[in-house]
């Protein structure tokens, strides 16, 4: 059994009010919800800092939780919430994006089994890279692994690097050496006794170099179990034109 948070600021940077934007009825908060809700979770709840996604929540009957308003993350909004529920230190949480409306329940339930079968504090997905631009686009996160299927670095740059074949930047027909790289999906399962240390845990000098706040787990010593998946999940919305193409999704359903 796990639990399943999803964080909803209201204050997105390039999208304002993301979580009560429309899609196809609904706002998307309660989408996102209700993909959750299909998991094997056993509590859904979303965490947020504002009284209309309170209300739009409620009035969906989706249990949600105030926070505070100036937390940096949404790993920080839900460790308040673990704080708050006085959830035990093996409690295992998924962190489901608010942005992810689209979001399979199988997925869900993957990372949180990851935790719930094995002894790391951290586990999330990634998937195969095939093409060079994904590889070279430093928007896309990719992950250094451990030979035993936990994560030894994450980064934008093209990681590991092939010195190789970016000289030539081709990569010979018929090659066997497998993907370029793994692309990090940033979907996140965590025992509560982490989230109640990283909060306690000022930012590591890589995870603000790279702006990727799972290198502070790393760099505290925490390992991370990377989940491998076939194919990339359904796209999540970032901007106007996510929001889109996510709404002509939900159309053609």
């Amino acid at each position: 059994m796990f639990k399943a948070v999803i964080p909803a600021r209201h204050a997105s940077t390039r999208l304002p009010g993301k979580p009560l934007l429309d899609i196809a009825g609904k706002p998307m908060v309660v989408r996102v919800a209700e993909q959750a809700l299909k998991s094997g979770a056993d509590e859904v709840l979303v965490a947020t800092d504002h009284p209309e996604i309170e209300w739009v929540c409620k009035a969906h009957n989706l249990q949600v939780v105030m926070t505070r308003g100036d937390w940096p993350t949404g790993t920080d909004r839900i460790a308040e919430v673990v704080q708050s529920k006085g959830w035990s230190d093996d409690t295992v949480v998924v962190n489901v994006q608010g942005d992810e409306p689209l979001i399979d329940p199988a997925l869900i339930d993957l990372v949180a089994n990851a935790l719930l079968e094995d002894a790391q504090d951290i586990a999330t997905c990634g998937h195969a890279i095939d093409h060079w631009e994904e590889f070279k686009n430093p928007n896309v996160v990719k992950i250094a692994m451990r030979e035993d299927g936990e994560a030894l670095y994450f980064s934008r740059a093209p990681i590991p690097y092939p010195r190789d074949t970016f000289a030539t930047e081709s990569r010979p027909e018929g090659s066997e050496a497998g993907p370029l790289g793994i692309r990090h999906i940033g979907l996140y399962a965590y025992r509560a006794r982490f989230l109640k240390i990283y909060q306690t845990l000022p930012p590591a000098g890589i995870e603000v170099l790279e702006s990727l706040e799972q290198l502070r787990a790393l760099a505290n010593g925490f390992r991370i179990k990377v989940c491998m998946i076939q194919d990339a999940p359904l796209p999540g919305v970032d901007t106007a034109q996510d929001l889109e193409k996510v709404r002509a999704l939900f159309g053609s359903r």
